[in-house]
């Protein structure tokens, strides 16, 4: 985006704790501002703007899709609510930046899907984290051969956090549990990397084996463990958690060699991260380190920027079926654990 094109104007839906880390972010991007907020309360929403400034602050989600300020919108409500509002805006007329999981389940996905190109919006899943030039460096060095042929990847996002029955972590009507949670990164992660492995923007898994311990009470998993497999000979082992601290990582191993990234997915503000190659027979690893300035959620959003004025109704970042393959891959983890939502379940009428 050249300095004469105007900023695409931002409307954020939902102003949590990652709506206050994308607007922070969005004020130091290239090519976006933050035009105005809705909240499900007029309080929340006048917070939320008075924090910001020079923000349309709106009482409902229904207020902002309305705003002809906005141009684009940001959807930070909990996972349930995804699919709905998706297909809100796109009805509006917004172009759209889905916090992950972009919905429930791929049935949900579908529709959203359908929603957006029925309406001619931009549609793009946050993961933000494809959007660091760590990935276009890591894309580099699989590409190349320097690890020789895949086989293995290893991919843990994973941590402990206190139980809360009303947190949107643990809570079933929120879509709660370390899968869908932050196990979407780790499967998200493995088929980018079994994909361009085998010369392809992503893969889909043949198979995925997965168990997870559910909570007694919230029925969502406390942590999971799962088995994935690729065509062309490459394994995944992925680990999520959101109450058993297993750590960050992404490891994947070559026939000649192997490369660790230890800040795989929240890379900081600013700051520079690395990936360590490690080649056969050399015993010391050599860090490759990766520097940007802009922070982290700004690069999301001038992906969507940038993808906007080149006329593209989607991001090559995280394109509209690599979403619609990640959403089914977890459904395939979670029906293996056998966790099902309370909302999938199907309605027993009584006679």
């Amino acid at each position: 985006m050249s300095a004469s094109t105007p900023r695409l104007a931002w409307g954020i839906l939902g102003t949590g704790a990652i709506a206050h880390t994308f607007a922070k972010a969005l004020a130091k991007s290239r090519t976006g501002k933050l035009v105005a907020a809705g909240s499900r309360t007029q309080e929340s929403a006048d917070k939320f703007a008075k924090e910001f400034g020079g923000v349309t602050a709106h009482g409902s989600y229904e207020k902002l899709l309305a705003d002809p300020a906005v141009q684009v919108v940001y959807i930070s409500a909990p996972h349930p609510q995804h699919a709905e509002w998706c297909i809100k805006a796109s009805q509006a007329k917004k172009h759209i930046l889905c916090e992950k999981p972009l919905t429930m389940n791929h049935a949900e996905a579908m529709v959203v899907v359908e929603a957006v190109r029925e309406n001619g919006v931009f549609l793009m899943e946050a993961f933000m984290y494809r959007c660091h030039p760590q990935i276009a460096r890591l894309i580099e060095l699989i590409r190349s051969g320097v690890i020789g042929q895949v086989g293995v990847i290893r991919a843990t996002f994973s941590f402990r956090a206190p139980y809360n029955a009303e947190s949107r972590l643990f809570k079933n009507e929120l879509g709660g549990g370390g899968i869908l949670d932050v196990g979407c990164y780790a499967l998200s992660y493995s088929r980018l990397i079994a994909g361009v492995a085998q010369g392809l923007p992503f893969a889909n898994p043949t198979k995925i084996t997965g168990f997870a311990q559910l909570h007694p009470e919230a029925g969502t998993d406390l942590y999971a463990v799962a088995s994935a497999e690729f065509s062309g000979g490459i394994f995944a082992q992925l680990a999520a958690g959101v109450g058993l601290h297993q750590g960050i990582c992404v490891r994947i191993f070559g026939t000649e060699g192997s490369i660790e990234l230890p800040t795989p997915f929240g890379l900081g503000e600013g700051n520079s991260t690395s990936i360590f190659l490690t080649r056969a027979g050399v015993a010391q690893p050599e860090e490759i380190v990766i520097k940007t300035n802009e922070p982290l959620y700004a690069l999301e959003a001038d992906a969507v920027g940038d993808a906007l004025a080149q006329g593209r109704l989607e991001s090559p970042h995280v394109t509209v079926a690599d979403s619609l393959g990640n959403m089914a891959a977890l459904d395939a983890w979670r029906t293996s654990a056998g966790l099902v939502y309370e909302s999938e379940k199907p309605v027993v009428k009584e006679r």
